[in-house]
């Protein structure tokens, strides 16, 4: 039996690695499996967990406030080095690209316990956009053991960074599996208890209305880069408002991220707009059913713009670079920046001309087919079967 140990810290992670831990429980007969949280974000990590019903074995719980990513970096590596000896696992799965990632599989090293990538060979090639991601996940590249590609293109960085052919496998993403269990579940929802999801966000009555009787064109928003805080993060905000401002049926919903820089500058710019509905983080499922019933999204978020192509909503990227380049070429997302006149224009383009608005939709999702869980289930057994 193999012995799995799954390492997260936020919610991105959580949702990302619930199907694979899903599809590991599933088959009691070859995998054991723990589940160490390490609380990088907590609250909205257990917003994820209790909708998927994952219970953590281990909770690092590294975070303080204002916390360094130093500190961060060196807890979790500390921290891991005991989770390690305890449980003695065969192989960690981290996911993506956050500090808990890069932290953890160098805890693994250092034991010598096999590390499994699950989103491996995303780049940007801007080492500093993402930051700190984008150095994040290349160093988890060096320690990986097992590196699974979402697409071929991330295979192809793996690859041409020396990473050897036979340890690099194309499983598409696993944020497509996460959604289609998701938005199965939602659907067997009768609507009030689906509205119910939305009055709980803290949204008026007046405004469910709005949404659920298809009255106005809804715009959902999530924004909170690091690399984006100061000018372009007020720009991303006053573009907001412009938008609003210039057609009277469209509304934005916008669960504001608790960071201290995102919030000073949203509540600046776009609090107080009568359509522009400021809220809390919400829960998973809330924010896909507010991804469901929108015309587009507007993000700088990895996650979105691999689950809005399954949606057919354009997505548009407030960033000035992605290491997520399969929905650009696909034509299903775009990259708008931070520029204001840019995102207004595109955003208005994509209102107003139907034709532009149905190239960005229905032409699939680049990003998996929904059965990336089951194929990493597979090679990880694979994978020991040869060993052993």
């Amino acid at each position: 039996m193999i012995h799995a140990l799954f390492v997260f810290g936020t919610r991105p992670e959580a949702i990302k690695l619930a199907p694979v831990i899903h599809q590991f429980q599933r088959q009691p007969d070859r995998f054991r499996v723990s589940v160490c949280f390490t609380s990088q974000h907590k609250e909205l990590l257990r917003q994820v967990t209790e909708f998927f019903n994952i219970t953590e074995d281990v909770d690092l719980d590294v975070m303080i406030e204002n916390q360094t990513l130093e500190h961060v970096t060196s807890e979790v590596i500390l921290r891991m080095r005991n989770v390690l000896r305890d449980f003695k696992p065969d192989v960690i799965l981290v996911q993506g690209d956050t500090t808990t990632v890069f932290a953890a599989a160098l805890a693994a090293f250092y034991q010598k316990v096999k590390v499994g990538h699950v989103e491996a060979g995303l780049r940007s090639h801007e080492r500093y956009s993402p930051f700190p991601e984008e150095i994040n996940r290349r160093l988890a590249s060096v320690l990986a053991d097992f590196h699974f590609a979402p697409t071929k293109k991330a295979a192809a960085n793996l690859e041409a960074e020396g990473i050897p052919p036979e340890q690099i496998f194309v499983t598409g993403n696993t944020v497509v599996d996460a959604l289609h269990l998701g938005l199965s579940l939602l659907n067997q929802w009768p609507r009030e208890q689906r509205r119910a999801l939305w009055s709980e966000a803290g949204l008026s009555e007046d405004f469910i209305d709005r949404v659920f009787d298809d009255e106005i064109r809804l715009i959902t928003v999530t924004a909170h880069r690091r690399e984006s805080f100061g000018a372009p993060f007020e720009d991303m905000c006053r573009a907001m408002r412009d938008i609003v401002d210039e057609a009277e049926d469209v509304e934005i919903v916008y669960p504001v991220h608790p960071n201290p820089n995102v919030r000073a500058t949203v509540n600046n710019v776009l609090q107080g707009h009568a359509r522009v509905h400021l809220i809390e983080p919400v829960r998973y499922e809330q924010l896909i059913d507010f991804m469901s019933r929108s015309v587009l999204l507007l993000t700088d978020s990895g996650g979105i713009q691999e689950e809005a192509p399954s949606l057919n909503k354009p997505v548009l990227v407030m960033r000035e670079v992605t290491e997520r380049p399969e929905g650009i070429e696909a034509g299903v997302a775009k990259l708008v920046g931070t520029n204001r006149d840019v995102i207004v224009s595109t955003v208005r383009n994509l209102l107003r001309d139907r034709d532009a608005y149905a190239r960005m939709t229905g032409g699939g999702n680049p990003y998996g087919d929904g059965k990336a869980s089951e194929r990493i289930a597979v090679i990880i057994t694979e994978g020991f079967s040869e060993e052993g």
